[in-house]
Protein backbone atom coordinates (compact mmCIF):
# COMPACT_ATOMS: atom_id res chain seq x y z
CA UNK A 1 0.00 0.00 0.00
CA UNK A 2 1.26 3.40 -0.42
CA UNK A 3 2.43 5.74 1.77
CA UNK A 4 3.28 9.37 1.42
CA UNK A 5 6.69 10.97 1.84
CA UNK A 6 6.21 11.13 6.01
CA UNK A 7 5.77 7.69 5.97
CA UNK A 8 1.91 8.36 6.62
CA UNK A 9 -0.78 6.80 5.14
CA UNK A 10 -2.35 9.16 2.22
CA UNK A 11 -5.66 10.81 3.44
CA UNK A 12 -8.84 9.31 2.47
CA UNK A 13 -10.62 11.19 -1.10
CA UNK A 14 -12.91 13.16 0.52
CA UNK A 15 -16.77 12.35 0.88
CA UNK A 16 -18.84 13.23 -2.49
CA UNK A 17 -21.99 15.17 -0.99
CA UNK A 18 -25.00 14.67 -3.09
CA UNK A 19 -28.09 16.73 -2.40
CA UNK A 20 -31.08 15.08 -3.91
CA UNK A 21 -33.76 17.03 -4.56
CA UNK A 22 -37.78 15.56 -5.03
CA UNK A 23 -40.81 17.14 -4.97
CA UNK A 24 -42.88 15.29 -2.68
CA UNK A 25 -42.42 11.80 -1.49
CA UNK A 26 -45.87 10.74 -1.52
CA UNK A 27 -45.84 6.95 -1.20
CA UNK A 28 -44.94 5.75 -4.80
CA UNK A 29 -41.93 4.65 -6.92
CA UNK A 30 -40.11 7.73 -6.93
CA UNK A 31 -39.93 7.80 -2.73
CA UNK A 32 -39.17 4.36 -2.44
CA UNK A 33 -36.18 5.10 -4.82
CA UNK A 34 -35.25 8.06 -2.98
CA UNK A 35 -35.34 6.08 0.22
CA UNK A 36 -33.38 3.13 -0.92
CA UNK A 37 -30.60 5.13 -2.11
CA UNK A 38 -30.92 7.63 1.12
CA UNK A 39 -30.51 4.56 3.28
CA UNK A 40 -28.07 2.44 0.84
CA UNK A 41 -25.43 4.51 -0.17
CA UNK A 42 -22.20 4.41 2.00
CA UNK A 43 -22.10 7.48 4.43
CA UNK A 44 -18.35 6.92 4.13
CA UNK A 45 -18.17 8.03 1.14
CA UNK A 46 -21.13 9.93 0.33
CA UNK A 47 -23.11 13.00 2.71
CA UNK A 48 -26.23 13.19 0.97
CA UNK A 49 -28.78 15.67 1.67
CA UNK A 50 -32.61 15.12 0.86
CA UNK A 51 -34.79 18.33 -0.08
CA UNK A 52 -38.15 17.62 -0.37
CA UNK A 53 -41.91 19.44 -0.69
CA UNK A 54 -45.41 18.84 0.47
CA UNK A 55 -47.90 15.93 -0.87
CA UNK A 56 -50.92 16.66 -2.14
CA UNK A 57 -54.79 16.28 -0.93
CA UNK A 58 -55.68 12.99 -1.00
CA UNK A 59 -51.82 11.52 -1.15
CA UNK A 60 -50.04 9.50 1.70
CA UNK A 61 -46.70 10.88 2.87
CA UNK A 62 -44.39 8.27 2.68
CA UNK A 63 -42.18 10.37 4.98
CA UNK A 64 -45.09 10.70 7.59
CA UNK A 65 -46.00 6.77 7.72
CA UNK A 66 -42.21 4.68 6.61
CA UNK A 67 -39.55 7.12 7.03
CA UNK A 68 -40.43 9.40 9.55
CA UNK A 69 -36.59 9.08 10.67
CA UNK A 70 -35.05 10.19 7.27
CA UNK A 71 -32.82 13.52 7.39
CA UNK A 72 -35.05 15.95 5.24
CA UNK A 73 -35.71 19.40 4.50
CA UNK A 74 -38.74 20.23 3.98
CA UNK A 75 -39.71 22.75 1.40
CA UNK A 76 -43.32 24.60 2.17
CA UNK A 77 -43.03 26.04 -1.42
CA UNK A 78 -42.58 22.86 -3.08
CA UNK A 79 -44.98 20.29 -4.80
CA UNK A 80 -46.39 19.07 -7.20
CA UNK A 81 -48.29 21.80 -8.72
CA UNK A 82 -47.30 24.87 -10.95
CA UNK A 83 -47.81 27.71 -8.80
CA UNK A 84 -45.45 30.20 -10.57
CA UNK A 85 -45.17 32.81 -6.67
CA UNK A 86 -44.26 29.26 -5.30
CA UNK A 87 -41.78 27.75 -7.79
CA UNK A 88 -40.08 30.90 -7.74
CA UNK A 89 -39.59 30.88 -3.75
CA UNK A 90 -38.60 26.99 -4.04
CA UNK A 91 -36.07 27.92 -6.80
CA UNK A 92 -34.44 30.68 -4.42
CA UNK A 93 -34.51 28.44 -1.20
CA UNK A 94 -32.80 25.67 -3.51
CA UNK A 95 -30.11 27.68 -4.59
CA UNK A 96 -29.81 29.19 -0.95
CA UNK A 97 -29.70 25.17 0.23
CA UNK A 98 -26.93 24.62 -2.31
CA UNK A 99 -25.07 27.28 -1.72
CA UNK A 100 -24.57 26.68 1.96
CA UNK A 101 -24.27 22.35 1.69
CA UNK A 102 -22.05 22.83 -1.47
CA UNK A 103 -22.76 19.97 -2.84
CA UNK A 104 -20.38 18.02 -5.70
CA UNK A 105 -23.92 16.47 -6.94
CA UNK A 106 -27.49 17.40 -7.40
CA UNK A 107 -29.65 14.91 -8.16
CA UNK A 108 -32.99 15.42 -9.09
CA UNK A 109 -36.42 13.06 -9.41
CA UNK A 110 -38.96 13.48 -11.25
CA UNK A 111 -40.37 16.44 -13.23
CA UNK A 112 -41.24 19.45 -11.19
CA UNK A 113 -38.16 18.89 -9.05
CA UNK A 114 -35.81 18.36 -12.12
CA UNK A 115 -36.90 21.54 -13.47
CA UNK A 116 -36.44 23.36 -10.40
CA UNK A 117 -33.83 21.47 -8.94
CA UNK A 118 -31.49 21.70 -12.25
CA UNK A 119 -32.03 25.44 -12.80
CA UNK A 120 -30.75 26.06 -9.12
CA UNK A 121 -27.88 23.97 -9.61
CA UNK A 122 -26.62 25.94 -12.89
CA UNK A 123 -27.41 29.06 -10.95
CA UNK A 124 -25.57 27.92 -7.64
CA UNK A 125 -22.51 26.85 -9.81
CA UNK A 126 -22.85 22.80 -8.86
CA UNK A 127 -20.47 20.91 -10.66
CA UNK A 128 -22.44 17.63 -11.54
CA UNK A 129 -25.96 17.32 -12.67
CA UNK A 130 -28.08 13.96 -12.48
CA UNK A 131 -31.56 13.47 -13.19
CA UNK A 132 -34.13 10.61 -13.12
CA UNK A 133 -36.24 10.28 -15.26
CA UNK A 134 -39.16 7.61 -13.42
CA UNK A 135 -41.45 7.91 -16.16
CA UNK A 136 -42.33 10.68 -18.51
CA UNK A 137 -45.07 13.32 -19.30
CA UNK A 138 -44.66 12.77 -23.04
CA UNK A 139 -47.46 11.53 -23.52
CA UNK A 140 -50.80 10.60 -21.61
CA UNK A 141 -50.86 13.35 -19.47
CA UNK A 142 -51.50 16.83 -20.74
CA UNK A 143 -53.13 18.16 -24.10
CA UNK A 144 -50.57 18.78 -27.34
CA UNK A 145 -49.75 21.71 -27.11
CA UNK A 146 -48.82 21.34 -23.10
CA UNK A 147 -46.54 18.26 -24.30
CA UNK A 148 -44.86 20.28 -26.63
CA UNK A 149 -44.06 22.74 -23.68
CA UNK A 150 -43.02 19.99 -21.15
CA UNK A 151 -40.72 18.66 -24.30
CA UNK A 152 -38.86 21.93 -24.95
CA UNK A 153 -38.63 21.99 -21.38
CA UNK A 154 -37.01 18.82 -20.88
CA UNK A 155 -34.32 19.26 -24.06
CA UNK A 156 -33.14 22.33 -22.68
CA UNK A 157 -32.64 21.02 -18.99
CA UNK A 158 -31.05 18.03 -20.30
CA UNK A 159 -28.43 19.84 -21.77
CA UNK A 160 -27.52 21.39 -18.32
CA UNK A 161 -26.92 17.39 -17.39
CA UNK A 162 -23.91 15.28 -17.32
CA UNK A 163 -26.14 11.94 -16.81
CA UNK A 164 -29.29 11.33 -17.60
CA UNK A 165 -30.56 8.52 -15.72
CA UNK A 166 -33.88 6.38 -17.13
CA UNK A 167 -35.61 4.02 -15.19
CA UNK A 168 -35.79 1.08 -18.21
CA UNK A 169 -34.76 0.77 -21.93
CA UNK A 170 -38.24 2.23 -23.64
CA UNK A 171 -38.28 5.33 -21.21
CA UNK A 172 -34.90 5.91 -22.88
CA UNK A 173 -36.04 5.31 -26.12
CA UNK A 174 -39.04 7.39 -26.14
CA UNK A 175 -37.03 10.26 -24.65
CA UNK A 176 -34.17 10.29 -26.82
CA UNK A 177 -37.26 10.00 -29.68
CA UNK A 178 -38.55 13.21 -28.18
CA UNK A 179 -34.91 14.89 -28.55
CA UNK A 180 -34.04 15.00 -24.86
CA UNK A 181 -30.66 14.55 -24.38
CA UNK A 182 -28.17 12.36 -26.23
CA UNK A 183 -27.36 8.79 -26.18
CA UNK A 184 -23.91 9.06 -24.15
CA UNK A 185 -25.80 11.08 -21.21
CA UNK A 186 -28.19 8.24 -20.52
CA UNK A 187 -27.65 4.87 -18.18
CA UNK A 188 -30.41 3.19 -17.81
CA UNK A 189 -31.13 1.86 -14.11
CA UNK A 190 -34.16 0.16 -13.02
CA UNK A 191 -36.34 0.18 -9.67
CA UNK A 192 -34.72 -1.77 -6.77
CA UNK A 193 -37.25 -3.00 -4.41
CA UNK A 194 -36.45 -5.60 -1.10
CA UNK A 195 -40.12 -6.91 0.78
CA UNK A 196 -40.92 -7.70 3.67
CA UNK A 197 -41.10 -11.91 4.67
CA UNK A 198 -44.94 -12.54 3.40
CA UNK A 199 -47.51 -13.66 5.88
CA UNK A 200 -48.89 -17.05 4.82
CA UNK A 201 -51.96 -16.96 2.43
CA UNK A 202 -54.37 -17.96 4.93
CA UNK A 203 -52.90 -15.56 7.68
CA UNK A 204 -53.18 -12.62 4.87
CA UNK A 205 -56.55 -13.52 4.16
CA UNK A 206 -57.75 -13.32 7.54
CA UNK A 207 -56.25 -10.07 8.16
CA UNK A 208 -57.81 -8.42 5.18
CA UNK A 209 -61.13 -10.43 5.51
CA UNK A 210 -60.90 -12.49 2.81
CA UNK A 211 -62.71 -15.74 2.10
CA UNK A 212 -59.93 -18.70 1.53
CA UNK A 213 -61.20 -19.95 -1.58
CA UNK A 214 -61.44 -16.59 -3.51
CA UNK A 215 -59.97 -16.03 -6.65
CA UNK A 216 -58.07 -12.81 -5.55
CA UNK A 217 -56.52 -9.92 -7.51
CA UNK A 218 -53.95 -7.27 -6.84
CA UNK A 219 -54.02 -3.59 -7.58
CA UNK A 220 -51.56 -1.58 -6.71
CA UNK A 221 -51.07 2.19 -7.01
CA UNK A 222 -51.94 6.04 -6.82
CA UNK A 223 -55.45 5.92 -7.87
CA UNK A 224 -55.21 8.99 -10.45
CA UNK A 225 -55.85 9.66 -13.76
CA UNK A 226 -52.99 8.12 -15.92
CA UNK A 227 -52.97 4.66 -13.64
CA UNK A 228 -56.70 4.39 -15.24
CA UNK A 229 -58.36 2.57 -12.19
CA UNK A 230 -61.90 3.07 -14.39
CA UNK A 231 -60.52 1.13 -16.73
CA UNK A 232 -59.88 -1.99 -13.65
CA UNK A 233 -63.65 -1.10 -13.12
CA UNK A 234 -64.47 -2.04 -16.36
CA UNK A 235 -61.81 -4.90 -16.11
CA UNK A 236 -63.43 -6.37 -12.95
CA UNK A 237 -66.66 -6.20 -14.12
CA UNK A 238 -65.81 -8.18 -17.30
CA UNK A 239 -63.96 -10.98 -15.07
CA UNK A 240 -67.04 -11.30 -12.85
CA UNK A 241 -68.90 -12.20 -15.54
CA UNK A 242 -67.26 -15.23 -16.48
CA UNK A 243 -65.70 -15.87 -12.44
CA UNK A 244 -67.92 -14.47 -9.82
CA UNK A 245 -66.49 -14.78 -6.93
CA UNK A 246 -63.28 -12.94 -7.91
CA UNK A 247 -62.35 -10.51 -5.64
CA UNK A 248 -59.97 -6.92 -6.58
CA UNK A 249 -58.04 -5.33 -4.11
CA UNK A 250 -57.49 -1.62 -4.49
CA UNK A 251 -54.24 -0.42 -2.58
CA UNK A 252 -53.63 3.28 -2.83
CA UNK A 253 -55.12 6.61 -2.55
CA UNK A 254 -55.52 9.33 -4.80
CA UNK A 255 -57.21 12.02 -6.17
CA UNK A 256 -59.93 9.45 -7.75
CA UNK A 257 -60.48 7.31 -4.79
CA UNK A 258 -63.99 9.22 -4.10
CA UNK A 259 -64.99 8.28 -7.77
CA UNK A 260 -63.75 5.06 -7.43
CA UNK A 261 -65.34 4.41 -4.14
CA UNK A 262 -68.88 5.55 -6.29
CA UNK A 263 -68.32 2.67 -9.01
CA UNK A 264 -67.08 -0.09 -6.50
CA UNK A 265 -70.52 0.07 -4.88
CA UNK A 266 -72.10 -1.16 -8.50
CA UNK A 267 -69.77 -4.34 -8.42
CA UNK A 268 -71.40 -5.19 -4.46
CA UNK A 269 -68.48 -6.14 -2.27
CA UNK A 270 -66.29 -7.68 -5.23
CA UNK A 271 -63.94 -4.58 -5.17
CA UNK A 272 -62.36 -3.42 -1.68
CA UNK A 273 -60.80 -0.70 -1.19
CA UNK A 274 -58.60 -0.95 1.36
CA UNK A 275 -56.33 2.34 1.29
CA UNK A 276 -52.85 3.03 1.57
CA UNK A 277 -51.08 0.20 3.91
CA UNK A 278 -47.72 -0.13 5.20
CA UNK A 279 -47.95 -4.22 5.01
CA UNK A 280 -48.32 -4.42 1.22
CA UNK A 281 -47.10 -7.58 1.31
CA UNK A 282 -50.18 -8.84 2.73
CA UNK A 283 -51.83 -7.35 0.33
CA UNK A 284 -49.33 -9.26 -2.32
CA UNK A 285 -49.91 -12.88 0.03
CA UNK A 286 -53.10 -12.53 0.13
CA UNK A 287 -53.50 -12.26 -4.33
CA UNK A 288 -53.81 -14.72 -6.70
CA UNK A 289 -52.20 -12.26 -9.75
CA UNK A 290 -51.49 -8.71 -10.05
CA UNK A 291 -53.08 -6.30 -12.56
CA UNK A 292 -52.26 -3.28 -13.72
CA UNK A 293 -54.34 -0.81 -16.13
CA UNK A 294 -52.23 2.40 -16.45
CA UNK A 295 -51.99 4.94 -19.66
CA UNK A 296 -48.58 5.08 -19.13
CA UNK A 297 -45.40 4.09 -17.04
CA UNK A 298 -41.79 3.94 -16.28
CA UNK A 299 -40.69 1.01 -14.83
CA UNK A 300 -43.84 0.12 -12.06
CA UNK A 301 -42.52 -1.11 -8.76
CA UNK A 302 -45.55 -2.19 -7.89
CA UNK A 303 -45.10 -5.45 -10.76
CA UNK A 304 -41.48 -5.64 -9.05
CA UNK A 305 -42.77 -5.72 -6.03
CA UNK A 306 -45.64 -8.80 -7.33
CA UNK A 307 -42.60 -10.26 -9.02
CA UNK A 308 -40.68 -10.49 -5.82
CA UNK A 309 -44.23 -12.02 -4.25
CA UNK A 310 -44.04 -14.44 -6.66
CA UNK A 311 -47.90 -13.13 -8.40
CA UNK A 312 -48.26 -13.05 -12.18
CA UNK A 313 -49.61 -9.96 -13.37
CA UNK A 314 -51.72 -9.14 -15.96
CA UNK A 315 -50.24 -5.55 -17.18
CA UNK A 316 -50.62 -2.77 -20.11
CA UNK A 317 -48.30 -2.78 -22.60
CA UNK A 318 -46.59 0.80 -21.39
CA UNK A 319 -43.42 2.34 -20.98
CA UNK A 320 -41.23 0.12 -19.84
CA UNK A 321 -43.79 -2.52 -18.18
CA UNK A 322 -42.74 -5.39 -20.76
CA UNK A 323 -39.30 -5.22 -19.08
CA UNK A 324 -40.93 -6.20 -15.92
CA UNK A 325 -43.23 -8.50 -17.17
CA UNK A 326 -42.30 -10.63 -19.91
CA UNK A 327 -45.35 -11.65 -21.44
CA UNK A 328 -46.33 -15.19 -21.55
CA UNK A 329 -43.34 -16.01 -19.16
CA UNK A 330 -43.73 -14.18 -16.18
CA UNK A 331 -47.12 -12.34 -17.05
CA UNK A 332 -49.60 -11.47 -19.37
CA UNK A 333 -49.98 -8.52 -21.52
CA UNK A 334 -52.12 -6.64 -23.31
CA UNK A 335 -53.01 -3.30 -25.11
CA UNK A 336 -54.54 -0.65 -22.69
CA UNK A 337 -57.85 -2.57 -23.23
CA UNK A 338 -60.21 -3.43 -20.16
CA UNK A 339 -61.96 -6.50 -22.34
CA UNK A 340 -58.24 -7.86 -23.79
CA UNK A 341 -57.03 -7.54 -19.64
CA UNK A 342 -60.37 -8.87 -18.22
CA UNK A 343 -59.75 -12.01 -20.82
CA UNK A 344 -56.11 -12.37 -19.34
CA UNK A 345 -57.03 -11.62 -15.85
CA UNK A 346 -60.02 -14.80 -16.45
CA UNK A 347 -57.50 -17.16 -17.74
CA UNK A 348 -55.11 -16.84 -15.00
CA UNK A 349 -57.69 -17.21 -12.29
CA UNK A 350 -59.05 -20.20 -14.13
CA UNK A 351 -55.67 -22.15 -14.21
CA UNK A 352 -53.69 -22.74 -11.02
CA UNK A 353 -50.42 -23.94 -12.98
CA UNK A 354 -50.20 -21.33 -15.13
CA UNK A 355 -50.21 -19.11 -11.89
CA UNK A 356 -47.73 -21.52 -10.28
CA UNK A 357 -45.31 -21.29 -13.26
CA UNK A 358 -45.78 -17.74 -14.42
CA UNK A 359 -45.46 -16.58 -10.64
CA UNK A 360 -42.32 -18.76 -9.93
CA UNK A 361 -40.23 -17.36 -12.90
CA UNK A 362 -41.71 -13.85 -12.14
CA UNK A 363 -40.10 -14.71 -8.70
CA UNK A 364 -36.64 -15.52 -9.78
CA UNK A 365 -36.49 -12.90 -12.21
CA UNK A 366 -37.21 -10.14 -10.15
CA UNK A 367 -34.85 -11.22 -6.85
CA UNK A 368 -31.68 -11.60 -9.87
CA UNK A 369 -32.91 -8.23 -11.48
CA UNK A 370 -34.79 -5.73 -9.19
CA UNK A 371 -33.03 -6.03 -5.67
CA UNK A 372 -32.40 -2.71 -3.54
CA UNK A 373 -28.99 -3.83 -3.40
CA UNK A 374 -28.49 -3.60 -7.23
CA UNK A 375 -30.41 -0.18 -7.41
CA UNK A 376 -27.58 0.72 -4.97
CA UNK A 377 -24.81 -0.24 -5.98
CA UNK A 378 -25.51 1.25 -9.74
CA UNK A 379 -25.99 4.98 -8.25
CA UNK A 380 -22.97 4.55 -6.43
CA UNK A 381 -21.14 3.44 -9.78
CA UNK A 382 -22.51 5.92 -11.27
CA UNK A 383 -21.25 8.70 -8.81
CA UNK A 384 -18.26 7.17 -8.49
CA UNK A 385 -17.23 7.44 -12.23
CA UNK A 386 -18.18 11.33 -12.06
CA UNK A 387 -15.99 11.59 -9.15
CA UNK A 388 -12.71 10.32 -10.54
CA UNK A 389 -13.78 12.74 -14.25
CA UNK A 390 -13.76 15.39 -11.81
CA UNK A 391 -10.62 14.35 -9.95
CA UNK A 392 -12.76 14.67 -6.42
CA UNK A 393 -11.45 10.66 -6.29
CA UNK A 394 -8.11 8.93 -7.61
CA UNK A 395 -8.60 6.58 -9.83
CA UNK A 396 -9.85 3.34 -8.57
CA UNK A 397 -7.38 0.32 -8.82
CA UNK A 398 -8.18 -2.74 -10.92
CA UNK A 399 -9.45 -5.35 -8.85
CA UNK A 400 -6.62 -7.70 -7.65
CA UNK A 401 -3.67 -4.92 -8.89
CA UNK A 402 -0.86 -4.87 -6.38
CA UNK A 403 -1.41 -2.00 -3.14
Amino acid sequence: MPTTTGGHLPSAPPRVRVLRIIARMNVGGPALQVRALMGGLDPVRFDQRLCTGTVADGEADYLERSAPRLPVRRLDCLGRRVRPGDDLRALARLVAEMREFRPHIVHTHTAKAGALGRTAAVLAGVPARVHTFHGHLLNGYFSPRVTQLVTATERQLARSCDRLVAVGGQVRDDLLAAGVGRPEQYAVVPPGRELPPLPRRAEARARLGLPEDAPVVAWVGRVTRIKRPDRLLDTAREVLRTVPGAVFLVCGEGDLLGAVRERAGELGGSVRLLGWRPDVETVYAAADAALLTSDNEGMPVSLIEASLAGLPSVATRVGSVAEVVRDGETGLLAPPDAILLARHTARLLGDPALRARLGGRARERAARLFGADRLVGDLDRLYTALAVSRGWWPTPRPEGAPC
